[in-house]
């Protein structure tokens, strides 16, 4: 019995504590809630926002107050929460949803954002928009700090409509705005927000740079030992050094090099990337070589929402080389059209003819070029571009005709861009070609490429040990077949094609 009561109190005590530290939790959990509310950085994940999918080109054309002048402080918060509150509109005039309008407008300027998407949703029309540059000035700021007055001129975007499911068009724009936005919470929210001036958009084609483009002869480049990789963690000057001396060998005079879109930060370009992406091109000017600079390598989105993004990317290595004297071009994207099936072809389309135009803003001193995956897409957005670039890995019987079809339709220089044979004949392919098939391939390219005065960047100089799933998949009779494009093998013994490409 004794036993029985003391099990008992033990049961109770046992049970007081656990309610007393659940009512514990409870109240910390409660605090911590309230504490959040005001926490800019994680309504609607802005974090996000600010990082990865919205950071359109910002110019403060002025911020002279008479009266309470503006804090560097503040200036910045108001830049961030305003452009926030574009980006909140903006998607919620996609997605017919609400989400993020409490947070970024006062209650006047909520109810007409509101009303537009009820209108929108009941029309079953949705708008898929961004914008591009803003020039912002500021025409007021109050005594107390809490109210401002902004105009907003040349806002440059582009949207698309949608209804029923169905595009029914795609515009761009200039436009100017007149902005109040209000102190509350410790954040600023629209509470005016009217647009004063539509501009004509500027569509004028832009002049084609004029070439007199000296013979290019080059080979696509990739360090033996990081293909894919060039400005990755084993990047060397040395490395470099010892590998153009061999293209110098070959009697080449130019190369194709590649950016990572991801590995070169996205809108964030780190300084580290930018300063070996300048080192390789100190190497090649010491070599003599000229660099066609490939960008935005693995980036595959193209969604106008993310136009801010790849802009930023954009403007971060455009600016920082385009001066370099071993610059010889820029590559857009390589092989854009493979995209077109999972991406949609306008989708695609329209983001190279807006990169290009955005490209030409920063630098109008060099050629630009699309890296197009066959002679058949190669005249995609011709009147964009300075020079007509395109890969061929056909037979090579066909490639003369396959370059006059180009070359009759535009003036302007014409690249193969791509082009080579694997030297592979291994478990997945027992009877493909060898080291003599790949000599006689360069023999009889060469032979073409004189008599039709071809411009050409062969694939590639180095056969690889690892090639990286992205590139080739998983599959094994892929993967080895990426491997032995290469005139110098893996142990540095160099193929009976190098020195049909030396002695041409």
């Amino acid at each position: 019995m004794k036993t029985n009561k003391t099990l008992y109190r033990i049961l109770i005590l046992a049970g007081f504590i656990l309610i007393n530290v659940g009512i514990l939790f409870g109240i910390s959990q409660v605090i911590g809630f309230l504490n959040t509310g005001a926490d800019r950085s994680k309504m609607l994940h802005l974090d996000e926002t600010k990082e990865r999918h919205y950071v359109p080109q910002v110019t403060w054309e002025s911020i002279e107050n008479p009266g309470r002048p503006m804090e560097e402080a503040n200036l910045t918060s108001i830049e961030e929460d305003y452009l926030d509150a574009w980006y909140v509109k903006n998607r919620a005039f996609y997605t017919g949803e609400n989400a993020g309008v409490f947070d970024h407008f006062t209650e006047q300027a909520r109810g007409k954002v509101e009303d537009l998407i009820t209108l929108n949703n009941e029309e079953n029309v949705y708008i898929e928009s961004t914008t591009l540059t803003h020039h912002l000035s500021l025409e007021f700021y109050s005594a107390d700090g809490t109210l401002v007055v902004l105009t907003d001129r040349n806002v440059t975007g582009l949207e698309r409509v949608f209804k029923n499911e169905q595009f029914l068009v795609e515009r761009s724009f200039n436009d100017d705005y007149k902005i109040i936005l209000l102190l509350e919470d410790g954040f600023w929210r629209v509470r005016h927000f009217e647009k004063v001036a539509s501009h004509p958009v500027d569509d004028a084609q832009k002049e084609a740079i004029p070439l007199d483009l000296a013979m290019l002869e080059g080979i696509n480049y990739y360090p033996q030992g990081s293909p894919w990789d060039t400005f990755g963690a084993t990047f060397s000057k040395d490395t470099l050094a010892a590998d153009f001396k061999i293209i110098n060998d070959l009697k080449l005079n130019s190369i194709r090099v590649f950016v990572g879109f991801e590995d070169f930060g996205k809108a964030r370009v780190p300084r580290e990337k930018l300063e070996k992406l300048t080192s390789l091109l100190d190497e090649a000017q010491a070599a003599n070589l000229k660099v066609v600079v490939t960008l935005f390598d693995f980036y595959g989105d193209y969604r106008i929402q993310d136009w801010t993004i790849t802009n930023a990317h954009l403007y971060s290595i455009v600016t920082h080389i385009k001066d370099h004297p071993a610059l010889l071009g820029w590559d857009i994207k390589n092989e854009p059209n493979l995209d077109y099936e999972s991406r949609g072809q306008r989708e695609v389309l329209s983001w190279l003819n807006q990169t290009i135009d955005y490209l030409k803003t920063l630098d109008n001193e060099h050629p630009v070029t699309i890296g197009w995956s066959s002679p058949e897409a190669a005249l995609h957005l011709e009147n964009k571009v300075d020079l007509v670039s395109y890969h061929y890995y056909k037979d090579l019987k066909d490639l003369g005709a396959a370059h006059k079809s180009i070359t009759d339709v535009t003036s302007k220089p014409v690249v193969l861009q791509e082009f080579g044979l694997a030297a592979y004949h291994g478990l997945w392919n027992p009877i493909g070609p060898d080291e003599e098939d790949q000599a006689a391939y360069y023999t009889e390219f060469y032979k073409t490429q004189k008599r039709d005065s071809i411009h050409y960047l062969s694939w590639t100089l180095y056969d690889f040990r690892d090639i990286p799933s992205e590139v080739a998949g998983r599959l094994p009779w892929r993967k080895n077949k990426q491997a032995f494009f290469g005139i110098v093998n893996t142990f540095g013994v160099k193929d009976d094609a190098y020195l049909v490409i030396k002695n041409r």
